[in-house]
């Protein structure tokens, strides 16, 4: 039998510093430490989980002294239900290290000339300001590593003792790193009622009508989620995801939260017989309302039906898409490219100051949402097309619709295809705004884009507060011949 390693364990280090992805780090005989779930300023023994040449990866394994930046987190499932990773951080702290991840992104990865970057604008409500939660309801709770300690250290001093029956059921987040297991929630901070009382009303229903919960591992249960979404506009709209038809039930349960929440503008629900929760390509069905909220953003609004993606944050979505508005440049004489177009959120909102807004975005879906927005708010002048941006925008697109004065891309996590960045030099449009969610994969497309844009304006939004997310605005302008 192979003799197991002794784990190896670091006594009394320094967090130092924060890097990516939300870990901090520490350096110990020249070698850089990857620590989870530690503040800078705390003097921690670790324990290495995974050791190379130049870095490793450890965990806390006890705190000597607490880094005198940390604060009372205000949830009190913060650190086991992973929506949150910075409540332990004053406010003010994480827009530090937010700015400092863009500096450390742009510097470091993209390596191209850049402009002062400006300092982060920050959330002016940094709780319940999400317009969008997804809970999912489950029969088995996830058991932090304290409580489960406690319950096996309670059972080897007292065999006889009954165990504890766990809820019939519950809704609340999955856990992280855990499939088939669900962090049962009491109160989430993260939206405004009443998605607490909403939530608890439907996992009550179920109780009290033994009604079975989602079992993850064995795919089986009847109440599987519920996304709820609130607007600015006080429209409220509520889908519960059920594993099966059964009308009689269903009536029942969607007429009890109607009568309770006479608040809730649209109740809808999806029948979901997946072993996956994507509602995407399955058909809401409405059961009171008109089938969407509408959101307003300055003075333009948007349908927000139960498949739309918008931004989760409306009130900071304003300011990300001011600062894209300003960095555009627009004098009514432009025609703008939108790209990763989405909803048409963006290309709307930066519309009054543009001739021609050519908005282009891959899901059907969005698209469709896309014109009934423009159309909502009688915008004539902006047109949306279902495609690949690299395969659309070509010499016969341009000719129908005109070169691109202006492009506004904000793709997705993973950066922009390199193919689109090839498309988008090709394009030579005169100035491009970036909006990125990952400033790291935007560093890079930056670096591709040097062979003929300059980077003259960056602008880090925090979209996200109590999370290690940023966003990120570029402005960059085509080279001029020297």
């Amino acid at each position: 039998m192979k003799k197991q390693k002794k784990p190896v364990i670091l006594e009394g280090v320094l967090v130092e510093d924060y890097a990516a992805e939300g870990k901090s780090l520490a350096r110990v005989d020249g070698k850089v430490i990857f620590i989870e779930n530690a503040v800078p300023g705390d003097i921690v023994d670790l324990q290495i989980l995974k050791s190379k040449k130049d870095w490793a990866e450890g965990r806390p394994l006890k705190f000597i002294k607490y880094s005198a930046d940390r604060v009372t987190p205000f949830c009190s499932h913060f650190g086991v239900c992973g929506g949150c990773q910075w409540q332990m951080l004053p406010y003010e702290k994480q827009l530090f290290y937010k700015q400092k991840q863009v500096v450390d992104n742009m510097t470091r990865i993209a390596k191209v000339p850049l402009p002062a970057i400006s300092p982060v604008i920050g959330a002016d409500t940094t709780r319940e300001y999400r317009n969008k939660l997804e809970f999912t309801f489950a029969n088995k709770r996830f058991i932090p590593t304290d409580e489960f300690r406690k319950i096996r250290e309670q059972r080897m001093l007292s065999p006889e003792m009954p165990e504890t029956p766990e809820p019939a059921g519950f809704a609340g987040f999955h856990a992280k790193g855990v499939f088939d297991k669900v962090v049962a929630i009491d109160t989430c901070h993260l939206q405004e009622e009443p998605t607490n009382l909403i939530r608890k009303a439907i996992a009550q229903f179920g109780i009290d009508n033994q009604l079975s919960f989602h079992d993850i591992k064995l795919h089986k249960g009847w109440l599987r989620n519920v996304i709820i979404r609130i607007a600015t506009t006080g429209e409220v709209m509520v889908n519960i995801v059920l594993g099966h038809e059964d009308k009689e039930m269903q009536d029942r349960l969607l007429g009890s939260i109607m009568q309770q929440f006479p608040q809730i503008t649209t109740l809808l629900y999806t029948i979901n017989t997946k072993f996956n929760d994507t509602i995407y390509d399955l058909q809401p069905k409405i059961y009171h309302g008109k089938g969407y909220i509408v959101e307003k953003l300055e003075e333009f609004m948007f349908k927000i039906s139960p498949k739309s993606f918008f931004q989760t944050n409306s009130r900071q979505a304003e300011k990300l898409y001011s600062v894209a508005r300003e960095y555009a440049e627009l004098n009514g004489t432009q025609t703008v490219y939108d790209l990763y177009c989405g909803t048409g959120s963006i290309g709307i909102f930066v519309s009054k100051e543009a001739k021609k807004i050519i908005g282009v975005e891959l899901v059907a879906d969005a698209i469709a949402d896309a014109k009934e927005n423009a159309a909502l708010n009688n915008i004539s002048h902006a047109s949306f097309f279902t495609g690949d941006v690299v395969d659309i925008c070509n010499d016969d697109f341009f000719a129908a619709h005109g070169r691109p004065d202006v492009i506004i891309t904000d793709p997705p996590r993973a950066g922009m295809h390199e193919k689109l960045v090839k498309k988008l030099l090709e394009m030579a449009a005169p100035l491009i705004v970036y909006v990125s969610c990952n400033p790291a994969t935007q560093a890079r497309d930056m670096a591709l884009l040097d062979e003929k844009y300059v980077v003259t304006k960056i602008q880090p939004v925090d979209m996200f507060p109590h999370t290690l997310h940023i966003e990120n605005v570029v402005q960059l302008k085509l080279r001029t011949s020297e």
